[in-house]
């Protein structure tokens, strides 16, 4: 780092994500879903840090906290979420947080460096009232309707009370002003075993997937479980079960090397154990950075889905109900991040795509983006016991800082 600059801390850092953690605690974990208290406090924690770092700090009507910069040159934007999926991981949103905060802390104080670093935390990544409702208001995807429609998923709160109760109702919503950022950065833990099985530092992505969601609903014929003839009945949740089945059976020859599906959630009506089940219901998602192989499965569910129906003794429908499309990370922020790994990490990197969702695909639809991966002790996300070692994250704080610093640089 230039003498006359501000240097990189990594004890800082480890003490923000820390700090973090200690608000909402769950175990090892957090449990901070969206617009809850811990949530709330997690953001005033921010904004208290986001001075230190030659920022001023505004929450805006959604949620999304903003740390921007006076100094002149040009604007990197970086950042990622705050809030938790439900008795989930420490690291999964505050770690990109962080990392953006000690870049700017780092950079922008530095005459040396010509521009900022600026900083966001986007609201509800994790889903809990909507998909990506932050980062795609910031875009200008989300209208006030959207917003009086959205509910929690965990216990239906309407978000308009939960707007009121963050002190947030009436609030403007930022959105992005163009030309203003030369690109968006973010990190991440990798929420797999990639880098940690490659003894890797830093994992480059190239892609995010696309996610597609959909609701497959059969219908049979409700009756009793002991006076109904197994050959005389129309069991729908049988009917489920064999099709989860056959979609194992048949999807690996069509889809691509990455290709991920599963089968989230399935629900029977009447769900009673003496009780043939008259509905059925699975929630099916389908993961992939090729729109061309999803358009192949796609046609497979319909296929599958009329064999159903020709076939009895139950019906079946397939909806679409959420299109994610996939987004590439630009070529040239890949490239600074792979100049930054071999000046401070040995090289110790690989590029791969990203098989969850971030903000980062959002925000490559206006602007050059790039992500930046480190090691998931186990490969384990979305649970309390998610980890990564100390020196994983210091090292990955420096490769970010140093990448962030190559990007302004140009």
């Amino acid at each position: 780092m230039p003498d006359n600059g501000p240097s990189f801390d990594g004890a800082r850092v480890l003490a923000d994500l820390n700090a973090l953690r200690a608000i909402g605690a769950y175990k090892t974990g957090v449990h901070k879903p969206t617009f809850s208290e811990p949530h709330k406090q997690s953001l005033e924690w921010l904004v208290q840090k986001l001075p230190d770092a030659s920022l001023s700090a505004a929450v805006d009507g959604i949620g999304n906290v903003f740390g921007t910069s006076t100094k002149p040159g040009p604007k990197l934007l970086a950042g990622s979420h705050l809030e938790s999926q439900n008795y989930a991981g420490w690291l999964d949103g505050p770690l990109g947080v962080v990392y953006a905060l000690e870049a700017a802390r780092v950079l922008n104080a530095d005459p040396s460096v010509n521009g900022a670093v600026e900083v966001a935390a986007w609201c509800d990544e994790e889903g809990h009232f909507g998909s990506f409702l932050g980062s795609r208001s910031y875009l200008g995807q989300v209208t006030e309707a959207d917003i009086d429609a959205a509910r929690d998923r965990t216990n239906g709160r309407p978000m308009r009370d939960a707007l009121a109760d963050m002190g947030l109702a009436g609030r403007s919503r930022i959105t992005a002003e163009k030309g203003r950022h030369v690109g968006y950065l973010e990190a991440h833990i990798e929420q797999g075993d990639t880098l940690e099985s490659g003894q890797l530092a830093v994992g480059v992505v190239t892609s995010i997937v696309g996610i597609w969601q959909y609701r497959i609903n059969f219908v049979g014929e409700q009756n009793h479980a002991g006076t109904t003839r197994m050959a005389a009945r129309k069991d729908a949740g049988l009917a489920l079960a064999k099709f989860c089945v056959a979609i194992d059976e048949r999807f690996p020859a069509a889809c691509g090397p990455r290709t991920v599906w599963t089968t989230g959630r399935i629900t029977l009506d009447p769900g009673a154990p003496s009780i043939i089940p008259g509905g059925a219901e699975m929630l099916f998602q389908i993961r992939d950075d090729n729109p061309a192989v999803i358009a192949r499965l796609e046609e497979l569910l319909k296929a599958m889905s009329d064999e159903v129906n020709a076939s009895g003794p139950c019906s079946v429908t397939v909806e679409k109900i959420r299109t994610g499309a996939p987004a590439l990370m630009d070529s040239g922020f890949q490239d600074a991040i792979d100049a930054a790994s071999k000046a401070v990490a040995g090289g110790r990197s690989i590029r791969m795509p990203s098989g969850a969702g971030h903000d980062a695909q959002m925000l490559a639809t206006i602007m050059p983006a790039g992500m930046l991966f480190v090691p998931s002790i186990g490969g384990i996300s979305h649970h309390w016991t998610e980890n990564t070692a100390d020196a994983d994250i210091v090292t990955g704080a420096q490769v970010f800082v140093d990448a962030c610093r190559r990007i302004l640089g140009g």
